[in-house]
């Protein structure tokens, strides 16, 4: 080969030329940009602390995730004319298939009154109800199908079909972390994953470490529940060396090609990794928790999830979902009396506790607690009725609980029709729900968006308002 071949070969092609260009031009903005705006610690990572549009009434949210949709006719709606009405055919007028289909059914549970504000809540949740005066409830919540995997992306995700990130991410995208050494969404998730999967907490088309990340809680071990967080051969100064010399391959691996989100959140993931062995063990570990705040949360495994949940909130951790019911979800089809009572059992005493010791710690003011699944259940059985009778899927009129992070105590919202079958007063679609969580958190929902293959998206896409009555 002679020289002027080799000179040939070794010039740039015309994509490459336009690689390099691109990227001094970049560097060159870039440097004016972080000379003209260091001071900012958002220029640092993805995951630093940022301000939203206005001043937030939450700064985290505890999502305690009822797999499989609760019966809101035994839990949080009580209607007492499905006593009179047990055992007989009803009709909404429009004969919407399943939420007519088999004979009404009334609730095998007690309804009582609690708090000054004389919230209703079953017998099912005793604990809880002695916090009715700190709660906001919805009983007028709606999604689109009553299908589990539809209705899961619509509640985690803002849609059943398309491919978008979930509301953990779209949170963690908006406001940052305020601690760099433990992920900013954290899913806890124990005894097999919900329907739909990891696609419940997928960051989508936003960067992928804005990804929910997933805890099996099923571990009581802290040094099981994270794969790896301990490194056993190298010591942190040799570990931050080796870091930092991937970190650099990394970085020109990167400078050669356009930007590619996977290799972004890979270098940030490394990092993560590495922080997170100073706090990771601690912020899961609960036996340093007093035994009597250990008793108070109860030494079962939902127990324990709830209060590595404060623990993380309390650490600075953005967003925690906390799944209840994945492995033997709320779907009961079959014996609602049993499922629901072995259910609600086992969240009704952690539900409690979580909100005493976040009031002890001086933070629900600043913590917004959800609980709920998915969609409700109808008010009726399917024939024949047997000892064990069970509730299909319901999705127009099902129950929210909401309590701290700037809404109203004290407080009901929304009505649903004498025998639950349909909304009739101030219904909450899943997008105005997903907008108020958002104003809860400070942004205005049509603002905060990403742009992704030539459009700006949302988390509420083209819908949602935001549910004024239900903010203190």
């Amino acid at each position: 080969m002679n020289l002027n071949q080799t000179l040939f070969q070794s010039l740039p092609n015309r994509r490459e030329m336009l690689q390099r260009c691109g990227f001094g031009i970049g560097s060159l903005a870039a440097a004016t940009l972080l000379a003209e705006d260091s001071s900012d610690p958002g220029i640092q990572s993805p995951l630093s602390p940022r301000q939203p549009h206005f001043t937030p009434r939450a700064k985290h949210i505890i999502h305690v995730f009822a797999n499989g949709g609760p019966s809101q006719v035994d839990t949080f709606d009580p209607k007492p004319a499905l006593e009179k009405l047990h055992g007989k055919k009803l009709s909404d007028g429009k004969q919407r298939n399943r939420r007519t289909a088999g004979v009404a059914h009334a609730s095998p549970f007690k309804f009582a009154k609690h708090g000054e504000c004389g919230m209703e809540i079953s017998e099912l949740f005793p604990r809880l109800a002695g916090h009715a005066d700190d709660l906001c409830l919805i009983r007028s919540m709606t999604t689109d199908i009553p299908n589990h995997e539809q209705a899961l992306m619509m509640m985690n995700c803002g849609d059943m079909i398309r491919t978008m990130p979930s509301v953990g991410s779209w949170t963690l995208y908006g406001l940052g972390t305020e601690n760099q050494s433990l992920p900013g969404y954290v899913v806890m998730c124990p005894g097999g994953l919900p329907t739909a999967r990891a696609a419940n907490w997928r960051s989508a088309f936003l960067p992928g470490v804005y990804q929910g990340m997933h805890v099996d809680t099923r571990n009581e071990d802290p040094t099981e529940l994270v794969d790896n967080v301990q490194n056993e051969t190298l010591v942190p100064k040799q570990q931050r060396r080796q870091l930092g010399l991937i970190q650099q391959l990394n970085r020109v691996h990167r400078a050669s090609r356009s930007a590619d989100p996977q290799l972004e959140a890979r270098i940030e993931s490394l990092e993560l990794a590495f922080r997170m062995q100073g706090e990771a063990l601690d912020a899961f570990d609960t036996t340093g928790e007093p035994e009597k705040i250990q008793q108070m949360y109860g030494t079962g495994l939902h127990g324990r999830q709830m209060l590595i949940a404060r623990r993380l909130v309390e650490r600075g951790v953005r967003y925690v979902q906390v799944y209840h019911g994945a492995g033997q979800p709320w779907d009961s089809h079959q014996n609602i009396k049993g499922g629901h009572q072995r259910l609600a059992s086992e969240t009704d005493q952690p539900l409690a506790a979580l909100l005493s010791d976040l009031k002890r710690l001086d933070l629900l003011d600043e913590t917004l607690v959800i609980f709920g699944g998915e969609m409700g259940r109808t008010p009726t059985v399917q024939l024949p009725v047997t000892a064990k009778v069970g509730r299909d899927h319901h999705h127009r009129g099902f129950s929210y609980m909401l309590a701290g992070g700037g809404t109203k105590r004290g407080y009901v919202h929304g009505t649903t029709e004498e025998t639950g079958l349909d909304v009739v007063e101030d219904e909450v679609h899943v997008h105005d729900f997903h907008a108020t969580l958002l104003h809860l958190l400070g942004f205005d929902h049509e603002r905060l968006t990403y742009r992704y293959a030539g459009r700006d998206f949302r988390l509420t896409d083209v819908h949602g308002k935001v549910v004024q009555d239900i903010i203190a």
